[in-house]
């Protein structure tokens, strides 16, 4: 890793002096473009804010993979090229990053945002431009509200929910509470599983929330340790979600919490420490490839992810670097099947739609002209934090 970033300065330093070969106008270190064209498609990512434990790892995913592109020739012998903005968390930076890359850098698709607020803010303007959105948000509405122009990779929270609530039913539980984040990954969850809870015989006894940033939720679990709950739901994705296990372990509650995807990250166990014990999630199977069944094409794809991302980083991928693999290769799928020149941002729009049996990391993806997220809940499995690591949970029954 000291290597890795000593390499990259130097870079950044001999692109800050001359116009080199390969240097982007950011100072970057990038592709040797040649004689030609490179293709650009950009990237709206958190990489910092409270969301930043998601964007970071992200970036790299993306960055791992455009480098292993563009050492094999490219796209139709274009470099593909990526242009990064920062939306910081932040809804309106998000949107203004997107008219940044449409209007300014004249993207052909974008790759973003990390968040479901940022992508939903975005909306409006892909939809002006007609520029393709592939976001890397779990949020149902992304998908759930449809709109031509925008596809997901991750597994949205209307697939998520059900599976859920499938679990608790087995389980028992049956009196459940929920705290969830103010953004808007948070709400999506909260009111897909109050719609879908009575179905699965749960009855929601407390519904508690949380702003980002927040240091301590001890009142919201105190009315939920009085609730009596059989469980307690989980909903948010930023770096608060740690501070919920350790308050909820500092005031005695017993009942097990349970995550959605968005807890499926490294962040969430180092900073709980022995809290994260016992704590269970749902996600892919990006985190323990065999779940997958060994020796099959995604158990393949994704070990081969895996490896090369170790080997980059100095630590494994977790579910967001996933879902930036899966969406940046979407659109190169995509860009392949078109000629080298010639094409339009509808034409990649187009091709992105036509995507049938793409085996990612985060699962197998079919779109369709009504269905652009393309998962089921059999590219999920259950989680379980044991002695700080995740296992299958249904290993640590």
């Amino acid at each position: 890793m000291r290597r890795r970033f000593v390499a990259l300065g130097v870079a950044v330093l001999l692109c800050a002096v001359a116009v080199l070969p390969g240097c982007t106008t950011d100072g970057e270190p990038g592709v040797d473009a040649g004689d030609a064209e490179p293709i650009r498609i950009g990237a709206v990512l958190s990489v910092t804010g409270p969301y930043a434990g998601l964007g970071v790892p992200e970036r790299n995913a993306i960055e791992l993979e455009v480098a292993r592109i563009n050492d094999a020739g490219g796209i139709n012998g274009r470099p593909l090229e990526v242009l990064y903005e920062d939306d910081a968390t932040d809804e309106a930076a998000a949107q203004a990053a997107a008219v940044k890359l449409i209007d300014r850098d004249g993207v052909v698709a974008i790759i973003g945002a990390t968040g479901t607020g940022q992508s939903m803010a975005m909306r409006g303007d892909v939809e002006r431009a007609g520029v393709a959105q592939v976001s890397m948000a779990g949020g149902n509405v992304i998908t759930g509200e449809f709109s031509e122009w925008v596809f997901q990779t991750p597994w949205p929270n209307r697939v998520v929910v059900p599976f859920i609530l499938s679990y608790l039913q087995e389980q028992g539980m049956t009196r459940v509470a929920l705290i969830s984040d103010s953004g808007g990954y948070g709400k999506d969850g909260v009111q897909i599983t109050k719609e879908e809870a009575a179905g699965f015989g749960v009855e929601i006894v407390a519904e508690e929330t949380y702003q980002r940033d927040d240091k301590d939720m001890t009142a919201q679990l105190t009315i939920i340790r009085g609730a009596a709950p059989d469980a307690i739901m989980l909903w948010g994705a930023g770096s608060e979600a740690p501070t919920v296990l350790k308050n909820a372990k500092d005031l005695g509650i017993e009942a097990p919490i349970i995550g959605a995807p968005g807890n499926a990250r490294l962040e969430l166990i180092e900073g709980a420490g022995d809290a994260a014990e016992g704590f269970t999630f749902a996600a892919g199977h990006i985190l323990l490839p065999e779940s997958y069944g060994v020796g099959t094409e995604a158990y393949e794809v994704a070990t081969d992810f895996v490896d090369r991302y170790t080997e980059a980083y100095g630590v494994g991928p977790d579910i967001f670097a996933g879902h930036a693999y899966d969406a940046l290769h979407i659109v190169v799928e995509a860009l392949k099947r078109l000629p080298a020149e010639g094409f339009d941002a509808a034409d990649v729009r187009d091709e992105i739609e036509a995507t049938n049996g793409f085996i990612g990391v985060g699962g197998t993806f079919t779109y369709s002209a009504d269905d652009h997220n393309g998962l089921s809940e059999s590219d999920l499995t259950l989680y379980r934090v044991v002695d700080g690591v995740w296992v299958l949970a249904e290993e640590a029954e």
